[in-house]
């Protein structure tokens, strides 16, 4: 099922297509090939929107929060802005703190209408033509995302390209989860969060991780117990105030590597990835924007969890690496298991 969107300001329509598996339902835009709304049901049944976003596409162009779309070529930041491949160097645009490359923009994949590839009552996927030297990055690259509501109340995301020339691919979906319901701001912080990260790693007041790979041991970045994300968010620890918040890097050190759950409704979700790292994002940088349904998105008003490689990985070659071989298939999986505690 598809329905028109709405008009973007470079003139392109963008249409609304859904998705569902008998329990839950994903409404999913060829804008940024990014999830919309998603629906999933509490302990009693109940369905509630559990992500973040907004009602229009010209509200999604024009904000800087990338709400539900697919991030790339690379996600996240690259240190300077550069990187060197097979001894040629590259530059990126300094889009973020005038000095790094942040998303891949200002070329942004959000604002760009990819094709529908196929589209079936619980499955889509979107693809995306990417030419040679297209955000700074190297080689025409064929880009595919697939959604699928999959029995079990799972939605797999699995993302899949190829390029003619040696080439970074490193994406990931830029959601933010609030499973108490998108409309219920105040309560995205109490989720509890888990995760078997044994190590993040530390970035500068740039957001540009140093290299190294700390312990979370005796830290506020310690989630190998179940907590509050809100609980130790504001302690006077230097990662914290530095990204004001949790805005960290962590190991994928086994899957799930996350379970995010919400003590009201009951819904939990599990997230699984053959990713390297996860990114735990806690929208320190929402500030009152006016989301789906009128709502406002207050300061953490919802929780990313950004699987992907590690930031700024291209510059720190011990790290593992987004680069893909010309002609070599790149594919990758994360998945959102959704369930219900009594």
């Amino acid at each position: 099922m598809s329905e028109f969107f709405g008009i973007l300001p470079d003139g392109k329509k963008a249409y609304l297509y859904t998705i569902q598996n008998g329990k839950m339902t994903a409404v999913l835009s060829d804008m940024g090939a990014m999830i919309h709304r998603l629906f999933v049901p509490d302990r009693n049944g109940k369905l509630a929107d559990v992500v973040l976003g907004f009602d229009t596409p010209e509200k999604y162009w024009e904000g800087g929060r990338f709400l539900g779309a697919v991030v790339g070529r690379n996600c996240n930041r690259i240190g300077g802005a550069a990187f060197t491949l097979n001894g040629k160097h590259y530059q990126l645009e300094r889009n973020d703190k005038g000095k790094n490359n942040l998303h891949s923009g200002p070329d942004f994949f959000k604002r760009r209408i990819w094709n529908v590839d196929s589209l079936t009552e619980n499955a889509i996927t979107f693809s995306l033509e990417s030419p040679d030297g297209d955000q700074g990055f190297p080689g025409n690259a064929h880009i595919r995302v697939t959604y699928t509501l999959e029995q079990g109340n799972t939605l797999r995301i699995t993302y899949s390209g190829i390029c003619d020339r040696d080439s970074v691919f490193n994406f990931t979906n830029h959601s933010y989860f609030n499973l108490a319901g998108h409309d219920r701001p105040e309560k995205a912080m109490d989720q509890i969060l888990t995760m078997p990260a044994r190590f993040f790693t530390p970035s500068d007041a740039e957001s540009i991780p140093t290299g190294e790979k700390r312990s979370v041991e005796g830290t506020a970045m310690d989630f190998r117990t179940p907590k509050a994300i809100g609980r130790d968010i504001d302690l006077d620890e230097e990662p914290l105030r530095l990204q004001g918040g949790y805005d960290h890097n962590f190991e994928v050190f086994a899957n799930p590597c996350a379970i995010l759950s919400d003590p009201d409704s009951g819904r939990t979700m599990a997230v699984s990835t053959d990713c390297p790292g996860m990114q735990l994002y806690s929208g320190n940088y929402l500030s009152g924007e006016i989301g789906k349904d009128g709502v406002s998105y207050c300061r953490r008003s919802g929780v990313c969890l950004e699987t992907q490689f590690y930031p700024n990985a291209l510059n720190y070659p011990q790290w593992p690496q987004p680069i893909v071989p010309a002609g070599e298939k790149y594919h990758s999986e994360t998945r959102f298991v959704f369930g219900i505690e009594p």
